[in-house]
């Protein structure tokens, strides 16, 4: 169904990654190649969790839903922006804009909610592992998820809607490589201050609130390493958790400095490489952070390279 709006705007122009148009080639080339490898490789993460019993524990469901959702964030953006550089056409229907912004906001929410999760099981592992099946049980790590995305979900209506009933009437280009909810902001015609102090208070509170959790939960865990006695211990601890830390920095790093920086250090060049931190890189790079510092997953890859290996050889022998 098509949605309707007070103008007459029917669809929006799309920045792009670049203003040189000589390199949309390139930049077509570079993108597919990371969109390819994240599917590839958050695709082989869920595979290989869900498919080892060993894998079945609360904090590699987590992380299975997080390549899902890193799948699914870098779905929303990038298969638009290849179509547009491929054909040279930069426009998105007034649907497919709003319908982008809709999903792109759920998941990076999603996303944000999804590693707080995750350092609060880090926190539980480590700070009471006596304690930790009956506080993480499968109850709990469901509820917890359900929770997520129900606001996750709630979230991203609320701002969509609110987007919606704004007349556009100044441009129809957005300066951006997808439907970004600032930029569109910046379109209409029409007062936007009930939309901007929506977006910093409730939006602050499901950006910010999860982040909070993500560091008291590793002030507690650095204070509980810090008293351990044992050097292998320690080290053990910290790998445990040192996947986690460098995918939080990556992924928070860059939407703090998007959306919580003063407005006269602005400038569209950096938001666009930002932007392309949490949206292409972040996503692309969390299954290769996770399985190569972590055993249980490089031994489960292993293993399921060498069924592959035999069950081809046993094919073309026989």
């Amino acid at each position: 169904m098509e949605w309707r709006n007070q103008t007459a705007v029917t669809e929006f122009v799309l920045e792009g990654p670049t203003d040189h148009e000589e390199l949309n080639n390139l930049f077509f080339v570079v993108f597919l190649a990371m969109y390819s490898i994240n599917l590839l490789g958050n695709g082989t993460m869920i595979s290989i969790i869900s498919g080892n019993s060993q894998l079945h524990t609360p904090m590699y469901l987590f992380l299975c839903v997080l390549s899902s959702v890193d799948m699914c964030l870098t779905s929303v953006t990038v298969p638009q922006m290849l179509t547009n550089l491929i054909s040279g056409k930069k426009t998105i229907s007034f649907s497919n804009c709003f319908t982008q912004l809709y999903f792109f906001i759920a998941f990076v929410i999603e996303e944000c909610m999804l590693l707080s999760i995750m350092a609060y099981d880090r926190y539980v592992a480590i700070c009471n592992p006596l304690h930790y099946i009956t506080i993480m049980n499968k109850k709990a790590c469901l509820s917890m998820l359900f929770v997520s995305l129900i606001l996750s979900i709630m979230h991203a209506s609320l701002h969509t809607l609110l987007a919606l009933r704004l007349p556009f009437c100044k441009s129809n280009k957005i300066q951006h490589f997808y439907c970004d909810l600032t930029p569109l902001l910046q379109l209409s015609c029409q007062d936007t201050s009930v939309n901007e102090l929506v977006i910093f208070t409730e939006a602050s509170v499901l950006i910010i609130g999860p982040f909070l959790i993500i560091l008291i939960s590793y002030m507690y865990i650095i204070k509980t390493i810090l008293k351990m006695h044992s050097t292998g211990g320690r080290h053990k601890t910290f790998s445990t958790c040192s996947s986690h830390f460098i995918v939080v920095t990556l992924f928070y790093g860059s939407i703090l400095f998007m959306y919580f920086r003063p407005s006269s250090s602005y400038s569209l060049e950096k938001d666009k490489i930002a932007s392309m931190v949490y949206t292409v890189l972040s996503p692309l790079l969390n299954p290769f952070i996770y399985s190569l510092r972590n055993k249980d997953v490089k031994m489960a890859l292993r293993r399921a390279l060498q069924r592959k290996v035999v069950f081809f050889q046993k094919a073309t022998t026989g």
